[in-house]
């Protein structure tokens, strides 16, 4: 895939193509990273908050994902929003910013991740460039639309505001945190992703991005509820993490092997 079809994710999603499903690893190994990459994904997001990646691994797996022909987003820890600019610097399509509980919140996100006028990122793209292969004036002209800042949703204060966070000018889209967001509805009295009231708020948030022109983004914990996920109407899902996938087909040939072994 060619530098501008990488580019093009940020079109996509904005237009609801549907159906997008992205993987999400936090193990911080840029060859791990290409190997997932070679799969149908759509998209890979690199878990900086409670993932293991720092700004050098993270700028070398955003280089491999894109090497394998599909955009990197990252997702950044708690108000880190320094490290949001210098991420889409390395090449990265996105961003996601974890507990963005207002509209204020949601300002300081777009302050880093956009250019003026929508914001105040600082200029110095020196690998995105290189990856994208655009002029300097070409890509200050469309840094704005070819990178996402995606705000989460995941507290009961965010959902509140949610029609408030949509409306800053500059987030393109909100992601769902369904695990967060039932400790929170259940005052920290449960995790409980796939919960009916759950299900309920992620519709509203769905249904509150169409209202807003914008696209809505979730986790799922495996393929199952990725799809139920995407049934629900939201733009981009994830299918679990990568030490679950990785487990499980561990699981699934050692569990094989004994069977023939044994033949049952």
């Amino acid at each position: 895939m060619s530098a501008a079809e990488i580019d093009s994710f940020a079109d996509r999603i904005r237009k609801h193509k549907g159906g997008m499903i992205s993987a999400w690893i936090g193990i911080p190994d840029a060859m791990l990273v290409n190997h997932l990459a070679q799969e149908a994904f759509d998209a890979v997001v690199l878990d900086m908050q409670h993932g293991m990646w720092d700004m050098q691994s993270a700028a070398n797996g955003v280089a491999q994902t894109r090497l394998a022909g599909k955009p990197a987003i990252a997702r950044i820890p708690v108000g880190d929003f320094a490290s949001a600019s210098r991420l889409l610097d390395a090449g990265a399509s996105g961003i996601i910013a974890p507990m963005i509980n207002s509209a204020e919140d949601a300002r300081a996100l777009v302050r880093t991740t956009k250019y003026p006028p929508l914001g105040e990122r600082s200029w110095g793209p020196s690998l995105a460039l290189n990856h994208t292969g655009l002029s300097a004036d070409v890509y200050l002209k469309n840094a704005n639309e070819l990178t996402l800042a995606i705000a989460m949703v995941e507290t009961r204060a965010a959902l509140d505001a949610i029609d408030g966070i949509l409306g800053v000018t500059g987030i393109d889209g909100i992601f769902v945190g369904p695990a967060d967001l039932s400790i929170a509805l259940s005052n920290g009295d449960q995790v409980a992703p796939n919960a009916a009231e759950i299900d309920s708020a992620m519709q509203h948030a769905v249904a509150r991005c169409r209202a807003h022109g914008k696209f809505a983004c979730a986790y799922a914990g495996d393929g199952e509820r990725a799809g139920e996920l995407l049934k629900f109407g939201f733009d981009l899902v994830i299918a679990g993490a990568e030490t679950v996938q990785l487990r499980a087909g561990a699981r699934r040939a050692i569990n094989a092997a004994r069977r023939i072994a044994s033949g049952s």
